[in-house]
């Protein structure tokens, strides 16, 4: 890492990492007339090379087991498709939208087949256009899975699918660089705290930064950051692989994102490639800098499951792998958001268990309220504060992939 320092040795607001969570807190900061501050984002690597933004499998859907997460993904997928406009008509923003193909959700045993009942009552009073299918119905419309042993499948498919991710993360940062918003690549090692409050924080190139308000957007580093500031934060890397493969016999339709009951997941990748992932046993917490490939996996485990549930994936070639990191919050499978209860200026924005991409416009949006207004004008995000870690009142979310 090149430590580059700042020109200025004091911000109002200071973000710790700068993918596209804090780049989403940059960008609805500068889009508002009540806030003039100056913001200074700090990342490890502006190259975001490894990044979980970069490695993410860049989809999004509505099938959450709590409302709010719903409400989240659906203001996400309002963003998406209509970025250009939110972004203020710029020309420049490109047109991208959400390849609706789904995710279809299946369920090989009766209790999981009632949790997607509770979960499709949650979405429908939510507004999403979710629907459960027969086994009859899914091979209706997707004749080529092997279903002898599912019970119910769950799919929607209105804003629901694969959308460019790395298009939104690009234009959240260029916008907020070209509002002011300064970006350095350096690492925060240390904060002062008195008094409830964060005063600065030193850079691992010497300097010390004074700041107004911090932002923790740290993703897998983020219970780094939050000890410097003398939290514990239960969130966690955990390793997530994904493998791309072309087959030698394509699909006669879109694949949706399907998550078989094993946990592995494939979907469409277009060109008659898909693309797949998923964990399968022990999820321990590794190294943020580990991203080894486990090999073996995809041979011994993930491919005999894909040829299992979809017999034309017999025939196959793998093309590419990669490994990523979930910032898994341990408590709840829930994002931490909000500020601290002791130290005022202390904000988070962690702990998104594989969501963060299609969370960050909301998660960004609510950050920036509470910072500009002190309370959320929009989606009430207050379920989601770490009060709920000291009271020990978890805000479970099921969905997780």
């Amino acid at each position: 890492m090149a430590c580059r320092s700042p020109e200025q040795r004091q911000f109002d607001v200071v973000i710790v990492g700068g993918a596209i969570m804090g780049s989403a807190a940059a960008w609805f900061l500068t889009d508002t007339d009540s806030f003039d501050g100056s913001i200074l984002v700090i990342d490890r690597d502006l190259t975001f090379a490894s990044s979980a933004t970069a490695h993410s499998t860049s989809c999004i859907r509505q099938q959450f087991s709590t409302a709010l997460n719903v409400k989240i993904s659906q203001f996400g997928a309002d963003f998406v498709n209509n970025m250009r406009a939110f972004m203020g008509g710029d020309p420049r923003v490109p047109k991208i939208g959400i390849r609706s193909f789904g995710y279809l959700y299946l369920a090989d045993t009766p209790a999981y087949a009632d949790d997607l009942r509770k979960r499709h009552g949650v979405q429908i009073a939510a507004g999403a256009a979710t629907r459960l299918l027969t086994p009859d119905e899914i091979a209706a419309r997707y004749p080529f899975y092997a279903l002898d042993d599912i019970l119910l499948g769950s799919i929607n498919t209105v804003d629901e699918g694969y959308f460019d991710s790395m298009a939104v993360f690009d234009w959240l940062k260029r916008q907020a660089q070209e509002r002011g918003a300064i970006y350095i690549e350096n690492d925060v090692v240390d904060m002062s705290v008195t008094g409830g409050r964060v005063h600065s924080v030193t850079l691992a190139s010497g300097e010390v930064i004074a700041c107004g308000h911090v932002i923790n957007a740290s993703g897998p580093r983020a219970a780094r950051t939050a000890a410097m500031a003398g939290i514990t934060l239960p969130v966690e890397p955990r390793k997530r692989h994904s493998w791309v493969f072309k087959a030698q016999h394509p699909l006669v339709c879109d694949l949706p994102l399907t998550i078989d009951p094993s946990g592995v997941h494939v979907r469409e990748n277009g060109g008659g490639t898909y693309q797949a992932g998923g964990y399968l046993g022990d999820d321990p917490a590794v190294d943020a800098d580990d991203f080894a490939v486990d090999h073996a996996l995809w041979e011994a485990e993930v491919w005999p499951i894909l040829a299992a549930r979809i017999p034309q994936f017999e025939s196959i070639r793998l093309t590419h792998s990669w490994v990523g990191h979930y910032e898994m919050n341990t408590f709840d499978h829930n994002a931490i958001l909000g500020p601290h209860p002791d130290i005022a200026n202390f904000y988070f924005m962690n702990g998104f268990s594989g969501h963060g991409l299609q969370q960050a416009p909301a998660m960004g949006r609510g950050i920036a309220e509470w910072l500009y207004h002190g309370e959320y004008r929009t989606l009430d995000l207050g379920g989601f504060h770490f009060d709920r870690l000291l009271s020990d009142q978890p805000q479970v979310e099921q969905a997780v992939i």
